[in-house]
């Protein structure tokens, strides 16, 4: 049987793919695997987070005092930050929130109204479908509608479902984030103590850079999302736009999402404006232009560094790719996860390279 470097890779190759070709014909083995996996990657995403947020904290006060107290100190700031959060911004949260409800019919009539005047301009007289396409087109949107009624009627299980998820999620993030805290630095190495002594070195560097990434991205993007939507809630606030709570919170989150979360999150803020007047949308537009220069030219080169060396040609392939196949939230886990893979593979391929070296000599 050949020997080679290439048919000893074909090899691999085909006993990975015979390995995946035979898990498909035994899916029943590994159900239990999955939902487990997927009961528990929820509250380990979320505790993660909160993980990397909070352990430079606990590794200041862990100078001074025992790190159960160092986590417990933490956890009460942690609870008294949302308390004040809550006491500040509920209430102004819910004014604008009842103010939107109010007003949503309004919308609806503009928007309406708006449409009325393009289908009577001469522009769209000329360049319109027939009327029947319109028609139809109609409705298919209110069968549509109806569907989509229809389905949440039917899948109101699921949706109880998801409430008794949430509320898991609620009591098992705690725990999870406590002793990650706790003993989360001697994680590493444990794991570290369970391999052969050869690859311990190697092994040890993997995870430090591997934490390192994590950090310096989970941290970093955390900041400068929060500088992001406080500075749009500044600038909704100087040209008096509606929502402007609502709307810098959506901005604030959808940062997370690299290159084209700040225009999603600028997408609803130009809706309002337009509704109010074309001057008011331009407004938005603008202020949002500004904020993002400011956070890539001063905020994210003083928080983030260049530390994760990823071309953002790279970044746009890697969230067009998690859109497709996993949806916001794979999108926005995907540079931290290529992060981690990057570190990963660079490894083993230097491994695998020193072997080959060894061998060869």
């Amino acid at each position: 049987m050949p020997n080679g470097k290439w048919f000893r890779i074909g090899y691999g190759i085909i006993i990975i793919m015979l390995i995946i070709f035979l898990s498909t014909k035994v899916q029943f083995v590994f159900e239990p695997i999955f939902v487990l996996a997927q009961t528990i990657f929820t509250p380990i995403i979320i505790a993660g987070i909160l993980y990397y947020l909070t352990r430079p904290v606990v590794d200041l006060l862990d100078r001074k005092m025992p790190r159960p107290l160092a986590v417990l100190l933490v956890f009460l700031g942690g609870i008294g930050v949302l308390t004040a959060l809550v006491i500040i911004i509920y209430p102004e949260l819910q004014q604008q929130f009842e103010n939107l409800t109010t007003q949503v019919p309004e919308f609806i009539n503009e928007a309406n109204q708006f449409l009325l005047a393009v289908q009577e301009s001469d522009w769209f007289n000329r360049f319109s479908p027939d009327e029947q396409a319109i028609t139809e087109w109609l409705e298919g949107i209110e069968s549509r509608i109806t569907e989509i009624l229809s389905n949440v009627a039917s899948h109101i299980t699921t949706y109880l479902g998801m409430i008794a998820s949430f509320l898991i999620i609620l009591i098992v993030v705690p725990f999870v984030l406590f002793y990650l805290l706790k003993d989360g630095e001697r994680l590493p190495k444990r794991i570290i103590g369970f391999l052969p002594k050869k690859y311990k070195d190697e092994v040890g560097d993997i995870l430090d850079e591997m934490d390192d990434a994590l950090s310096n991205y989970i941290q970093g993007q955390i900041i400068v999302s929060l500088c992001v939507g406080v500075l749009i809630y500044i600038g909704y606030l100087i040209i008096d736009l509606r929502f402007a709570l609502i709307l810098a919170l959506i901005a604030l989150f959808t940062n997370f999402i690299p290159f084209i979360g700040p225009w999603i999150g600028t997408a609803p803020g130009v809706i309002v404006g337009f509704f109010e007047s074309p001057l008011q949308a331009l407004l938005v537009v603008i202020i949002a232009v500004v904020v993002q220069q400011i956070e890539s030219n001063l905020i994210s080169p003083q928080v983030m560094g260049k530390k994760l060396n990823i071309h953002p040609i790279t970044i746009i392939f890697l969230l067009l790719f998690a859109g497709r196949f996993g949806g916001i939230v794979a999108m926005i886990i995907a540079v931290p996860t290529y992060a981690v893979a990057k570190v990963i593979v660079s490894h083993v391929y230097r491994i695998i390279k020193l072997r080959n070296k060894e061998m060869f000599d």
